[in-house]
């Protein structure tokens, strides 16, 4: 049986990724289908679908800057958002009883109101999963969709705590000396080393220490994984502990969407459901835009934000779980919750990785939502006395920035979308401005001048280097453009859109490690 399920899995993944779709709607379709064949699951799905959900909430912690959720646009973003979305929801189930003679609305308000507070949850996993794809988990819309997905995450806590009569332990107190701990974690991390120790060591503080530990004294093991990796995101080496789990973890959630699919058969009455349901998510994402635009963010930020969380969240099979085993709800609403959350998933996946399309064709109708005063982070961009422009200020691009320093001084500017980043590289004494080189309105923004040079193109991303590009051409900013590049088909796309200049990382690293060996050589001789 597990064969078969890999084979469903990889077939439906591969064809969804063929057709522009990410590989997760394949993993649900495969779910379904496998379902729909009459095959029984494989043992132990669940406790890998339950793994691969702990072990992103960990990666998501050693990415956290706790500070962001302080942030107004955040918290105050959230509640409002949970708020007016659970209102509007209760509304459209109780329209619905009205309209409908169904026997799947004949509930409580007290049922419909729980049901309608699912509803206002978006998911956590696919939403990361989709900005960690498109390579924007740290653009600032992408930090703001992230903090509310959070906020909701502690929100159905205490929901879950309470509806379930569970009462957290008296020893969850002990909890707020974690932070005491964090200086011995940091000291078994650095023991493990590298490879195989450092991941394990990964694992048993992800599982044992947060997940473990939190459902010992009654609160959501996921929590415990998310607060545990906050406490390491200060950690100098936990960028390589994300990516050293990254694969693991990947693998993992396709257990996940795969149990999503299996929960049940579903009938035309609750296909039905499912698809009005889905029928009103541009109303959920019009009231995440209205509530994040508050806050003074651009329309392009807010769209995107709004779009990375136009979805139903897993929590809402949780609560449907939680309501029939209480006899409150019909066991038929828990099959309707998971093909509303599939559906939403397969709605919502185009939407973002379209989001730049959907921008441009609703530029002009959503900057009326725009407020006068700006977000602090969303001031214009002024290079106009810059000679070199870098945008990408990891490894590479701070590496460009240091050699080039010495020959353009004070001329020479860095952009870079992460603000720890930032920070670190203002520390460093690098000239550095917060933005987004994949941001339509940063070049709309830009102000430059002749005495600008060279770009250089250093973001991880090919596709982020290969818009950046074209925004330079379609501008008509007279300058040599450099852009590093992975494979030889992307050196191939650069120089198709006029850069000058295509670094293949592989190739050029080889040779530069050739170039540095043959002149220790000769100084060896000299010497």
């Amino acid at each position: 049986m597990l064969v078969i399920l890999i084979s469903f899995a990889f077939g439906f993944g591969w064809i969804l990724a063929r057709i522009g779709l990410p590989p997760m709607v394949g993993f649900l379709v495969a779910g379904f289908a496998y379902n729909f064949a009459g095959l029984t699951p494989p043992d132990g799905l669940d406790l890998v679908a339950d793994l691969g959900i702990t072990l992103l909430l960990f990666s998501i912690g050693l990415k956290l800057d706790v500070r962001s959720l302080l942030k107004a646009e955040v918290w105050a973003s959230a509640t409002m958002q949970m708020l007016a979305t659970t209102v509007f929801m209760c509304g459209v189930l109780f329209l619905g009883q009205r309209l409908f003679t169904s026997e799947l609305l004949a509930m409580s308000w007290s049922t419909l109101l729980i049901l309608a507070f699912a509803l206002s949850f978006s998911s956590t996993v696919f939403a990361v999963k989709v900005l960690e794809d498109k390579g924007d988990l740290f653009a600032l819309y992408g930090k703001i969709a992230i903090g509310i997905l959070i906020m909701q995450d502690l929100f159905a806590v205490l929901f879950l705590s309470a509806s379930g009569g569970k009462i957290p332990s008296i020893w969850a107190l002990c909890l707020l000396g974690l932070p005491l701990m964090r200086p011995i974690l940091f000291r078994l991390l650095d023991l493990a080393g590298r490879g195989e120790l450092f991941v394990l060591c990964g694992l048993f503080i992800a599982l044992g220490v947060g997940a473990e530990l939190f459902s010992l004294v009654g609160l959501k093991p996921d929590l415990g994984a998310l607060i545990i990796g906050g406490l390491l995101a200060t950690y100098p080496r936990a960028s390589e502990l994300s990516r050293a789990l990254f694969s693991f973890k990947e693998l993992m959630l396709v257990g996940f969407f795969l149990s999503i699919g299996m929960t049940g058969l579903p009938t035309w009455e609750m296909l039905i459901a499912a698809a009005l349901l889905c029928l009103i998510l541009p109303f959920k994402t019009g009231i995440y835009h209205a509530v994040v635009s508050l806050f003074g963010l651009r329309a392009r930020t807010s769209l995107f934000a709004s779009l990375a969380l136009t979805n139903y969240s897993e929590f809402g099979l949780i609560v449907a779980a939680i309501a029939v085993g209480q006899g409150v709800l019909s066991p038929e609403w828990l099959m309707i919750t998971a093909m509303t959350v599939s559906l939403s998933f397969a709605i919502s996946a185009p939407l973002s990785a379209n989001a730049e399309f959907l921008y441009r064709k609703m530029h002009g109708w959503l900057c009326r939502f725009e407020r006068d005063s700006c977000h602090p982070l969303e001031e214009p961009i002024d290079l106009s006395s810059m000679r070199v422009v870098i945008m990408g200020l990891g490894r590479i691009g701070t590496g460009a920035y240091d050699e080039l320093r010495e020959v353009y001084g004070n001329a020479i500017c860095g952009v870079e979308h992460a603000p720890d980043r930032v920070d670190h590289n203002r520390e460093q004494g690098r000239n550095v401005i917060l933005a987004d080189a994949c941001d339509t309105e940063f070049w709309l923004k830009l102000r430059t001048d002749e005495q600008l040079e060279l770009v250089i193109l250093a973001m991880p991303k090919h596709h982020g280097n290969m818009y950046a590009a074209q925004q330079i051409r379609n501008l008509g900013i007279q300058c040599q453009v450099a852009a590093i590049a992975q494979y030889p088909e992307e050196v191939e796309e650069l120089e198709a859109i006029g850069v000058c200049t295509a670094f293949n990382l592989y190739e050029q690293a080889g040779s530069g490690l050739a170039r540095t060996a043959l002149e220790g050589c000769r100084l060896k001789e000299t010497g």
